[in-house]
């Protein structure tokens, strides 16, 4: 079952939109980080996704959509200036948020950082901070020196306002998992990680509601951690293969997909390999739409050329 916010979906491009936003990968790996010579180019960091962007008032803004192992080398950057700080969470599994302690802004006593209040609500964030209890982090919770603060409702109307909003659906993973529909002005962004699109039992979600929530999306970012070989073996472990993500990108719509959350053994030879055959089989099949094989440091600036092939 969907768990779509309430609000219907909207399409929110327009000819006079001229906001610009920076799509960057920091961590792309899935399971536990998988550092070595085989892993170097496409990178090692499990997931951790930013949008960044700026509000009509001037206020630069960072999305952060999960605190894997990757947020680490996005906060040596985020502590030498001053952007707004929201960081959503797509489930509470380690390889999301065992970044979290070693994200530096949290040692800031005069930063912000807001945390979702839907996510608070549901008491995703309780295991994003137990794992900081002075036993199996050296620090505690109660050593941070940020501000942890929600959005209110007065500030989540305004930004809707100004056509910026979150949408989630529930994923098909054990656990509460989650994926992200972001609707910005000009542009679309999902993000779909850990998500199994046909799982041996009725699942949350059916491929018909996914089509529908990424259903014209400039950019879908979705877990594409197995291939058919490691069927069926990996059946039913929350994770989807490469070929049913492509037909999830058609049956959608998008301008752009790419995959993520690799698994831990596959290497950059492997990846590649992986990248040569999604361009073949979107060039046959759906030649409008771009595909890559998401690497730690990869930027799309959005929105994206339209004359881009």
């Amino acid at each position: 079952m969907t768990t779509v916010a309430d609000m219907p979906m909207r399409n929110t491009r327009s000819p006079v939109d001229t906001s610009v936003f920076l799509l960057r990968f920091w961590g792309v790996r899935g399971s536990i980080p998988s550092p070595g010579p085989d892993t170097v180019r496409y990178g090692g960091n499990t997931a951790c996704v930013t949008v960044e962007g700026t509000y009509p008032d001037g206020t630069e803004t960072v999305a952060i959509f999960d605190a894997g192992t990757g947020i680490r080398a996005l906060s040596r950057e985020l502590v030498k200036d001053n952007k707004q700080i929201l960081l959503l969470l797509s489930h509470t599994h380690w390889d999301h948020i065992q970044g979290f302690p070693f994200f530096a802004p949290l040692w800031q006593p005069d930063r912000s950082i807001f945390l979702s209040r839907s996510e608070r609500e549901r008491g995703l964030f309780q295991t994003l901070l137990d794992q900081m209890d002075g036993l199996r982090f050296p620090l505690r919770f109660e050593d941070i020196e940020a501000r942890l603060l929600s959005l209110t409702p007065e500030d989540i109307a305004k930004r809707d306002a100004l056509g910026y909003r979150v949408l989630r659906i529930r994923a098909n993973h054990p656990g509460e998992t989650y994926g992200f529909r972001a609707e910005l002005p000009g542009v679309i962004v999902v993000y779909l990680t850990d998500n199994e699109l046909f799982p041996p039992e009725p699942g949350n979600t059916s491929f018909e509601e996914f089509t529908a929530f990424c259903a014209g999306a400039d950019v879908l970012i979705h877990d594409a951690q197995y291939l058919e070989a490691d069927m069926p073996q990996k059946h039913g472990w929350g994770h989807s293969v490469v070929r049913q993500v492509r037909e999830l990108a058609v049956a959608a719509g998008v301008k752009r997909l790419v995959l993520f959350h690799h698994d831990p053994d596959r290497t950059d030879a492997e990846l590649d390999a992986i990248q040569a055959e999604s361009d073949a089989w979107f060039r046959e099949h759906a030649p409008h739409i771009r595909c890559t094989v998401a690497y730690e440091g990869l930027e799309i600036v959005l929105p994206e050329p339209c004359c881009d092939s």
